[in-house]
C-alpha cells in the first residue's frame, strides 16, 4: 500500500502571522510581471499549521499587482500546495526539466514549432459548438434557459485533450537529447497520444497501465501497440501504473523522459501540463467573443486529477465574473466509500510528489478510488485545484456512474455527440444546474474527450440494470 504522509505544511514559513505569495503559472519565466498574490494566515493555535481565509465569511486577499521588494515567488506552489516531495536522486533530473521548460516558454522557435503542430497535426482549433437541442432540452416551460455550449476536445487528434500536452513535452523531450519517454495512462487517452506523439517525433516509448484498466479499455492498448509503444501491465490501476512508470523513470535518467499527463506531481510536472493545457481556455475565450461578444458566464469541466479542468479554467481565474465548476465522480454515491470525489471528500496530504487533497484513511493509507469513467479514478487532485477549493474561486460538485452514464445518452441522442464518460460527468451535472440560471446565461462544458471507447461500457451498465 502507498502511504499518503500527512506531513503539516509547515515548512512554508515558521512566522506567523507571515504572507506567502504564488503565481498560478508556476513562478516560471513566462508568468507577467503582474502576478497573483495571496496571502496565508497562520493560527498559532493549530500548530502553525497554514490556513486560507474562510470565502465565505474573510476576504481573501488575491490581487494581481507587482510584487513587493522581498516577496518571492515560489515556483509550483499554490498556498500550502504543490512543492517537491522527491529522493534527492531526482532533484537534478526535475531541476534540469524545469530549467528547459522555462528555456522553450521564452524560445521563439519553439513556440513556433508547437504552434504549427498543434494546428497541423493536433488539429486545433477545436470548435465551440452551440449545442441547440441540448440548450432547448433544459429551457423551462417559459421557453427561458441557458445556452450551452461545448469545447470540442473530442475532435483533437486521438481523440481527447491528451495531446496538447502529449506533443509539447514529446518535443522537450526530444530537443534534451533523450530518446525514451515513459507513461502511465488510465483511460488510455493520454498512452495514445503519447505513443502517437513518440511515434511522429522518434522517440521510443513504454506505456504502464493497470490491468483493470486495460481490459476495459482494449481498443486503447492496441492503438497504443500500433503506434509503436511498449504496453506493460501492472496490477491494479492508473494509481499503480504511475508508481511503476516513475520507478522505471528513476532507473534510466540519463536516456529517459517521464511524460506525465496529469496536473499532480512533483514540480513542474504540474505546471507545464497546466500550461500546454491553457490553450483550451484560450481557445474559448477567442471564440466566446467571436460568437457574442463576450466571455462565458459558467465553464464545467470533469475533475480526476484535473487537467481538463485546469485546461479550460486557467485562463479565465482572474475574471471573477466567470463560474468555474468542477464535478468529480461520486461512483455508487459519496457515502458509499466507492467513488473519487476527492475534493468533496479526501484531506490533505503528500502523494506522488506534492502536497494536495487525496483520498486516505485515518492511518494516512490512500483508499482506492472507484469511477465508472477510468480516467477519473485517481485518488489525488491537482495542488491548484485544491488551492481554488480552499480559496472558494471554483466550485466543486459531484456526479454518480448513473447519472454520468444517463449524460452520455443524453448527449448521443440530442445531439449525435459520444462523450468519453469521464466528461459525461460534467453534463451530468446541467441537471442540477440549469434551472437556476437565468435566461439566456452562457455555458461552456469541456467535451474533454471521444465516448466510443466507452460504447461498450454504457450498453453493459444499462442492460444490467435493466435486468434488476
Amino acid at each position: 500500500m502507498d502511504m499518503a504522509s500527512n506531513i503539516q505544511a509547515t515548512f512554508l514559513s515558521r512566522q506567523s502571522p507571515c504572507s506567502f505569495p504564488f503565481s498560478y503559472k508556476g513562478g516560471h519565466k513566462r508568468a507577467h510581471k503582474s502576478q497573483i498574490v495571496c496571502t496565508l494566515v497562520f493560527d498559532r493555535q493549530t500548530l502553525n499549521k497554514p490556513r486560507l481565509p474562510n470565502p465565505l465569511t474573510e476576504r481573501l486577499v488575491v490581487e494581481r499587482q507587482i510584487p513587493e521588494n522581498g516577496a518571492e515567488i515560489i515556483p509550483g506552489k499554490y498556498g500550502r500546495f504543490g512543492g517537491k516531495f522527491v529522493p534527492e536522486t531526482l532533484m537534478t533530473c526535475l531541476n534540469m526539466i524545469e530549467a528547459e521548460f522555462d528555456n522553450v516558454l521564452n524560445d521563439p522557435q519553439f513556440q513556433e514549432e508547437l504552434e504549427t503542430a498543434l494546428r497541423d497535426y493536433v488539429g486545433r482549433e477545436t470548435p465551440l459548438y452551440y449545442a441547440r437541442a441540448l440548450s432547448n432540452y433544459y429551457k423551462n416551460k417559459d421557453g427561458q434557459g441557458p445556452e450551452i455550449y461545448i469545447k470540442r476536445e473530442d475532435l483533437s487528434h486521438c481523440g481527447a485533450h491528451k495531446m496538447n500536452n502529449a506533443i509539447a513535452q514529446a518535443m522537450i523531450a526530444k530537443r534534451m537529447g533523450l530518446t525514451s519517454v515513459v507513461a502511465a495512462t488510465g483511460a488510455g487517452q493520454h498512452g495514445v497520444a503519447t505513443a502517437a506523439a513518440c511515434a511522429k517525433l522518434g522517440l521510443g516509448s513504454t506505456i504502464f497501465m493497470g490491468t483493470t484498466d486495460m481490459e476495459k479499455q482494449s481498443s486503447n492498448v492496441l492503438l497504443m501497440r500500433l503506434l509503436g509503444a511498449k504496453v506493460k501491465s501492472v496490477e491494479g490501476n492508473f494509481k499503480e501504473a504511475s508508481s511503476e512508470a516513475i520507478r522505471q523513470w528513476v532507473g534510466s535518467l540519463e536516456t529517459s523522459y517521464y511524460l506525465t499527463g496529469t496536473v499532480v506531481g512533483p514540480h513542474p510536472c504540474p505546471s507545464m501540463v497546466c500550461e500546454f493545457q491553457s490553450v483550451i481556455g484560450k481557445e474559448t475565450r477567442k471564440q466566446a467573443m467571436e460568437k457574442w461578444g463576450g466571455k462565458p458566464d459558467v465553464l464545467i469541466a470533469c475533475i480526476g486529477s484535473g487537467s481538463n479542468a485546469l485546461g479550460l479554467f486557467h485562463e479565465f481565474i482572474g475574471d471573477e465574473d466567470v463560474r468555474l465548476i468542477g464535478v468529480e465522480a461520486a461512483g455508487f454515491g459519496l457515502d458509499s466509500g466507492k467513488h473519487s470525489a476527492t475534493l468533496a471528500k479526501g484531506e490533505v496530504g503528500v502523494y506522488h510528489g506534492s502536497m494536495s487533497y487525496l483520498l486516505q484513511d485515518d492511518e494516512g493509507q490512500i483508499v482506492k478510488p472507484h469511477s465508472i469513467g477510468i480516467g477519473l479514478e485517481y485518488p489525488g487532485v491537482s495542488p491548484e485545484l485544491s488551492f481554488l477549493r480552499d480559496t472558494g474561486r471554483a466550485e466543486f460538485y459531484s456526479a454518480t456512474d448513473k447519472e454520468a452514464v444517463d449524460a452520455y445518452v443524453r448527449l448521443c441522442t440530442l445531439e449525435g455527440i459520444f462523450p468519453a464518460l469521464e466528461a459525461s460527468h460534467a453534463f451530468a451535472f446541467l441537471e442540477k444546474l440549469c434551472p437556476t440560471l437565468p435566461d439566456g446565461t452562457k455555458v461552456v462544458v469541456n467535451c474533454s474527450g471521444r465516448g466510443d471507447k466507452d460504447a461498450e461500457t454504457v450498453f453493459n451498465y444499462i442492460q444490467d440494470s435493466t435486468a434488476q
